[in-house]
């Protein structure tokens, strides 16, 4: 089902009186379940279409449609694995690596960089073939940096614990996945058989854990170790998690960060993997600043008679700055004047007071609800922000004495 389509239905059951006349506010207990039961339908819905792929035989196609609708599924949460709002292509690579990584990111590219950039020339011809099939599968290609970590992208590779091929794939997953795996054939090592079965081994992990840097540290270290982790620090965030996981799985994960760093990013910076490039670049970014220049400690630009009328709300969650301006009427430059650094403070911090002139702030605590669904939603389908026609809301009506 269209996510957008289906979250028009809930709010026009909800919200329209059947006089068609009047929009009201509706409950929060409802609008919740109303939410809550969307998301678990589109998630059964990925998760039906994910088992379809995986099942399927070689010479069976899944439909272009269903491949290419798993490719926007996983590739939002592909881009968690990097900056907390998503890769953007016109922007320096050294501003989007996650923050977290970043101190970790500077000690692999002195160990690893040399080799790494060179292996971006000798691998390409692997690098294609990997890619090709990933995209058969509708996952993203970064993730052929994988077989980078596993086995530095060799089939002969083979770990102290039996793991072999260039995915290191331990006997028993093998054989799962449809590899053959005895004393005449090893499947593991055949680079186009064990791409397939990485991939769909790859794909029943998101299934399972529906966030890419959880689907690392279970490829690395196995599912129940993540559940675990989750079970004890009460989290799914992999940044809160990480120390209640072996010290091998939370560093892969970091691991790969790195790798598709040097591998893809550095050439954004001065085209040689250099570090002292890679420092100087950081210094300049928000997440190179010190601890005393906060750039999330910023004032509003407003007059002085803006400054006074102003309102001011706490608030938390995945709002979007572009979908609050447009569902209040409100041009963006001037929602940025009244809060600079919106988006930024909700994507790494998850809260901010946001600022609003009294009468856009009764809109917004009226409607907030319906405007935090919707960032949910066009942050969980990796979309353009909607037409204001498509979603406006308007203010309740006021009791009558």
């Amino acid at each position: 089902m269209n996510r957008f389509l289906s979250i028009a239905v809930v709010s026009l059951l909800m919200f329209f009186t059947s006089a068609g006349k009047t929009w009201a506010l509706p409950d929060n207990k409802n609008l919740h379940h109303a939410v809550r039961d969307t998301m678990v339908e589109d998630i059964a819905t990925e998760d039906a279409t994910i088992d379809e792929i995986i099942q399927a035989r070689e010479n069976q196609k899944v439909k272009k449609e269903k491949i290419a609708y798993i490719s926007q599924v996983t590739q939002y949460g592909f881009k968690n694995l990097f900056s907390p709002t998503g890769y953007n292509t016109a922007l320096p690579y050294s501003t989007q690596i996650n923050p977290n990584a970043i101190s970790f990111t500077q000690d692999y590219m002195r160990v690893h960089g040399n080799y790494l950039q060179k292996m971006k020339g000798w691998g390409q011809p692997y690098f294609n073939l990997i890619e090709n099939i990933l995209q058969q599968y509708g996952l993203p290609k970064e993730l052929k940096y994988i077989a980078v970590i596993e086995s530095n992208l060799s089939t002969d590779a083979t770990s102290p614990v039996g793991a072999g091929g260039p995915w290191q794939f331990m006997p028993y997953t093998a054989k799962n996945f449809g590899l053959t795996v005895n004393s005449f054939v090893d499947d593991r090592r055949d680079y186009y058989k064990s791409t397939h079965a990485a991939s769909k081994y790859l794909l029943s992990l998101y299934k399972e854990m529906h966030d890419w840097l959880l689907v690392m540290a279970a490829y690395n270290g196995g599912p129940g170790r993540v559940y675990n982790a989750i079970k004890k620090s009460g989290s799914r965030d992999f940044w809160q998690l990480q120390y209640y996981l072996p010290e091998e799985s939370r560093t892969y994960v970091k691991r790969f960060i790195a790798t598709q760093y040097i591998m893809e990013g550095s050439n954004n910076i001065d085209g040689s993997g250099d570090i002292a490039a890679f420092d100087e670049a950081m210094s300049r970014t928000t997440y190179g600043l010190s601890p005393t220049k906060n750039p999330y400690n910023t004032k509003p630009k407003l007059s002085a008679q803006q400054l006074v009328d102003v309102e001011v709300l706490p608030i938390s969650g995945k709002y979007n700055s572009l979908v609050i301006a447009k569902n209040l009427s409100m041009d963006i430059t001037t929602f940025n004047n009244y809060n600079p650094g919106f988006d930024q403070a909700m994507s790494t911090i998850g809260n901010f007071d946001l600022r609003l002139p009294p009468e856009k702030m009764q809109l917004f605590t009226a409607n907030k609800y319906q405007i935090l669904n919707e960032c949910v939603q066009v942050l969980y389908n990796s979309t353009s922000i909607p037409s204001p026609t498509k979603t406006v809301y308007k203010r309740s009506a006021k009791k009558r004495a």
